[in-house]
């Protein structure tokens, strides 16, 4: 009985890690295509474009150092950095699509 309910809690474990692996991904899939979509329609500036497209690119470099630092799993302090940066570099992708500027 022990060793069901140690393996039940392994695999759950095993699950939100992939599952928070996946969901880092799928945003930051997400957010480059709506950079892309911004500089296609004219929304973004290349400056804008640019700028928004090193800080995707920084984020994922912080996420690849960090997995690499532990095993290829982020800790809970981590993930909750790299959500906030997502979310900062989010609200930066909207100002720079709603703003005055465009191509």
């Amino acid at each position: 009985m022990r060793r069901f309910f140690l393996s039940v809690l392994l695999s759950a474990g095993v699950m939100l890690a992939t599952a928070n692996a996946a969901t880092i991904a799928k945003r930051r899939t997400n957010q480059q295509a709506r950079i892309a979509q911004g500089a296609r329609s004219g929304q973004l500036t290349k400056h804008e474009t640019a700028r928004l497209e090193r800080h995707q690119a920084h984020i994922t470099r912080q996420v690849h150092r960090d997995r690499a630092a532990n095993g290829g799993h982020l800790t809970t302090g981590e993930r909750r950095q790299v959500r906030h940066e997502q979310n900062r570099n989010s609200r930066q992708i909207y100002r720079a699509k709603h703003n005055a500027r465009v191509r």
